[in-house]
């Protein structure tokens, strides 16, 4: 898919502890970006990359008016978590030093992902609650959150990607035994179904589709979210499978919010934006 003629893209390098990490940084066609989105591509934890999902993120920054870093991570089986959350956790970390925001202050911090990504962002949105990192924004897309694949979701689709084997396989390569722990004490989380307490959470923007398999997950956790008293916007679309964020962004009307990926972009900009309290 090409780059969005308004959008502007460049490849970046971001130091981490363990070595340089590749992100695509894509801004979009104002003059300064809303703030600074954080993108994990999904892949099941063993694929993908910033270039498979250029075009996918390019209109995410377009239409939602957020620069956009599409991280590449690391991935399965060379490493296992908690590597890939580390990866997106520097990239937030690097995104919170850029200065070019409309007052040169510290930017606006979201995170997000589609699939596996989005389980790493939850993943890393509970890392930012526990360090008191600011976060605007979680935006997840369809990620699945149980590595025992119980919903009933997976068995009302038997046929349809990703079934629960598959997952139940992806879960085992991504995760490793124990409960890693970063250097300064903090948990990290391979899925927020892990977590004790979700409150003070960052507002949590997510979507699925009624024909996906993990479904199910997305709406369990939106249920807790909201138990926990977090802010939570949940999309579900109609006749729509897994990887629907891959699926092109406008209707033949060029209206974003008529597919998943549009509706991510325009609740996340009303979810930052100070004259809506309300999506």
């Amino acid at each position: 898919m090409a780059t969005p003629t308004v959008v502007s893209w460049e490849q970046v390098s971001v130091p981490t502890p363990s070595g340089p990490l590749a992100v695509r940084v894509f801004r979009p066609g104002t003059a300064t970006p809303r703030g600074w989105l954080v993108w994990a591509h999904g892949g099941s934890w063993r694929a993908g990359s910033a270039q498979d999902w250029h075009g996918a993120t390019a209109e995410l920054a377009r239409d939602s008016g957020f620069g956009v870093m599409s991280v590449d991570y690391r991935l399965a089986p060379d490493v296992r978590h908690p590597a890939m959350v580390e990866d997106v956790l520097s990239a937030l970390t690097w995104a919170g030093e850029q200065r070019d925001g409309p007052v040169g202050g510290p930017p606006v911090l979201a995170v997000g992902g589609d699939s596996a990504g989005g389980t790493l962002a939850a993943s890393a949105a509970l890392v930012c609650r526990d360090r008191g990192m600011p976060l605007a924004a979680q935006v997840l897309a369809y990620p699945p959150l149980d590595p025992g694949c119980a919903a009933a979701s997976y068995h009302r689709f038997p046929d349809m990607f990703p079934t629960a084997s598959y997952l139940r396989a992806a879960w085992q390569d991504y995760r490793q035994p124990g409960r890693p722990v970063a250097a300064d004490g903090t948990r990290l989380h391979s899925t927020p179904f892990e977590a004790a307490d979700l409150r003070g959470l960052a507002p949590a923007v997510m979507a699925t589709g009624d024909l996906d398999p993990v479904s199910d997950d997305v709406h369990r956790y939106g249920r807790l979210l909201r138990a926990a008293g977090v802010r939570v916007a949940l999309g579900e679309f109609r006749q729509t499978g897994h990887g629907a964020f891959l699926q092109p962004g406008r209707d033949p009307g060029g209206h974003p919010a008529a597919s998943l990926r549009g509706w991510l972009a325009q609740a996340l900009h009303r979810f930052t934006s100070p004259d809506d309290a309300e999506a």
